[in-house]
């Protein structure tokens, strides 16, 4: 490979065999929305190398080095593909297969030298609004049972019910890492918002070696996005296209109220989440407090921020409001509604089609509840707290404050 038209060489073989190449392609059209190289063998095989994006950039990536600064690659567009994994059976790690790149968008960066604080990358929409947040600072799975299956294996022994003792450790794949160390790295957004909570298990659908955990998150709509990447105190963005499956055939308007529904309970969700958050901590300030206002505020406080029962992470039919289940719908509760709302969001990403006439009813109880508990928390934090920070005050005691974002 020349990236100075065939003044300097370097090899681009990587793992290919040492075989005679008698065909070169470059893959790059608006069909497959891919930019990678394909060389046809003597031997009647081909080999692939997955996305050679960053080949493109590597004269950026020489300038980068040598002012001493990083850089992100601008991506290449990504498709919001569900990948076909022989569902519901495993496949056998012994049948003859290709590997496919990482799922989502693949993304790229360079630095220029170990960096000592947290390297994040961010994944932002037109709005300017946080879609989802990777960083270096993450918790990492140690040992991973990808690169160190013998240490897992210990670890199994040890804690029967960590993570992904119950399956064999072929299955899954390694974990995805923010690098901070000098030279270039490779992650890849999996095209859902940041999740409320951990990832869930890994489902039937199996491929040795690059078996994802599951997401408990909607999928991010296409559209155009920025990727930022912060590094050393200093960051850098590149757009980024999401595009749908070109193989999806439902009605603009069908995916539009998809999409509209989705990322309604699910910020409804994250902000019922927070909310709860916010509550917890203004029972706390009123703990030490006395009084028949502190008591009542004490009591609905309890009531709207108590905890939820758990629910499934897909919004399974016990799961969905409304659905006769006894699932997050069971109380009107902070927690309730995050889960209820999640719950909604969730049952809707499972085809790339309109919402059923039960998943849109399932998303207006939900928002029911989540305007009935979220009048209960404005009035406590306007009426109720104005009302006992006016009786401190006439007794010269210092007011409570809400909790700071």
């Amino acid at each position: 490979m020349s990236v100075d038209d065939g003044n300097a060489w370097q090899s681009l073989r990587l793992d290919m065999p040492a075989i005679s190449g008698r065909d070169l392609q470059v893959k790059d059209d608006p069909a497959c929305l891919c930019a990678d190289l394909v060389a046809g063998t003597h031997g009647r095989g081909f080999w692939i190398l997955d996305n050679v994006t960053p080949l493109r950039a590597a004269a950026a990536i020489r300038a980068a080095a040598s002012a001493g600064a990083a850089h992100l690659v601008e991506p290449a567009p990504a498709v919001r593909v569900r990948f076909a994994m022989n569902d519901p059976t495993p496949w056998p790690p012994d049948v003859p297969a290709g590997e496919n790149p990482p799922p989502g968008a693949i993304l790229d960066y360079f630095l220029p030298a170990d960096v000592s604080g947290p390297v994040t990358i961010e994944i932002l929409d037109a709005t300017g609004g946080r879609v989802r947040t990777y960083s270096s600072a993450d918790p990492v799975r140690t040992p991973d049972p990808a690169r160190d299956p013998d240490a897992y294996t210990k670890l199994c022994q040890q804690t029967p019910t960590a993570p992904d003792c119950n399956l064999p450790l072929y299955w899954p794949a390694p974990s995805m890492t923010i690098g901070t160390r000098a030279g270039m790295h490779r992650v890849s957004w999996d095209l859902r918002y940041q999740p409320l909570d951990g990832g869930g298990g890994r489902g039937g659908n199996a491929v040795p070696r690059r078996t994802y955990p599951s997401v408990n998150a909607p999928w991010a709509p296409p559209g155009r996005y920025t990727v930022r990447l912060t590094a050393a105190g200093k960051t850098y963005s590149q757009p980024l296209t999401l595009h749908l499956d070109p193989r999806v055939k439902t009605p603009a308007l069908a995916l539009s109220t998809l999409s509209s529904l989705t990322r309604e309970m699910y910020t409804g969700a994250r902000k019922a989440r927070d909310t709860a958050e916010d509550a917890r901590a203004l029972a706390r300030a009123l703990e030490s407090v006395q009084g028949d206002e502190a008591a009542a505020m004490k009591t609905a406080l309890a009531e709207i921020a108590a905890p939820a029962p758990a629910v499934g992470g897909r919004g399974g039919p016990a799961a969905v409001p409304g659905a006769g289940g006894r699932g997050a719908a069971a109380r009107v509760s902070l927690d309730g509604v995050s889960a209820a709302m999640m719950a909604a969001a969730m049952a809707m990403q499972g085809a790339e089609a309109a919402p059923t006439a039960r998943e849109i009813a399932a998303c207006a109880d939900a928002r029911r509840r989540s305007s009935a508990v979220m009048a209960q928390w404005t009035k406590i934090t306007t009426v109720d707290l104005a009302a006992l920070n006016a009786k401190r005050r006439a007794a010269g005691q210092p007011p409570i404050a809400l909790p700071k974002k």
